[in-house]
């Protein structure tokens, strides 16, 4: 089903697209393959055909500036394993693929969004706590969310919150936040609360850091996780 919608969003007339055009006029149609994930009969299927329908901004666009958007939550907590997974992977899509529409609705909608998203991060699902964190990294890190990224990190409540993950009983949650949380150290103008915070940690941190996932055999990590001792060696 799946190739079927593939072949029809593709189809072209001239330069128009004209199954993405009639979809873009019925948004309810996108909206239902959202909807079919309450339907574990068909919540694969339709996940299917909603992948399909997020390659195209316009398509993405629509979801992500809709009240629709903020039910993937539900679709992630509230199902199982395997749909749950699938409707993640659909929301990373909506999140990723077409990245300077998403940069400008993060920055117009960041209170509501990221007031959302702390759900998943929060969530008693392990896999759903760490997907959201490891797409947290990746969002942050993206070029196109400069100024996201600059809006989160000047946050002393979410530097606590990726204070606290570092030390979670799984050692791939304490990973994850630690991508994150070196976005805090390394920024080189952080705000004097965020300094404050770091410089009060500051030997307890170095001792944590020095222990920290020692055993991972990974060159990157490790120039990284030395990169962040030396930043916060230097706080005065």
């Amino acid at each position: 089903m799946g190739h079927i919608y593939s072949s029809l969003l593709r189809r072209t007339l001239g330069t128009r697209l004209p199954t993405v055009d009639h979809i873009a006029h019925k948004p309810a149609i996108l909206f239902n393959a959202l909807h079919g994930y309450a339907d574990p009969e068909v919540a694969l299927n339709t996940g299917m055909i909603l992948k399909e329908m997020l390659r195209y901004e316009a398509l993405a666009k629509i979801l992500l500036y809709s009240e629709e958007f903020y039910t993937f939550p539900k679709y992630i907590e509230d199902t199982t394993f395997g749909i749950s997974c699938d409707a993640f992977a659909n929301m990373k899509d909506t999140l990723t693929k077409h990245k300077q529409m998403v940069a400008t609705y993060l920055d117009a909608n960041y209170d509501r969004f990221f007031n959302m998203y702390n759900t998943l991060i929060m969530s008693s699902n392990y896999v759903t706590k760490r997907q959201s964190l490891k797409l947290l990294g990746e969002i942050l890190l993206d070029r196109a969310n400069y100024s996201i990224m600059t809006r989160y990190i000047a946050s002393e409540a979410n530097l606590k919150l990726m204070m606290n993950f570092l030390r979670d009983r799984s050692r791939n949650i304490q990973f994850e936040a630690f991508h994150v949380f070196k976005v805090f150290v390394a920024n080189p103008n952080k705000p004097p609360e965020i300094a404050r915070i770091l410089r009060r940690n500051k030997e307890r941190l170095l001792v944590f850091l020095r222990e920290f996932h020692n055993d991972k055999d990974d060159d990157q990590f490790t120039d990284e996780k030395q990169f962040l001792i030396a930043q916060i060696e230097r706080l005065q």
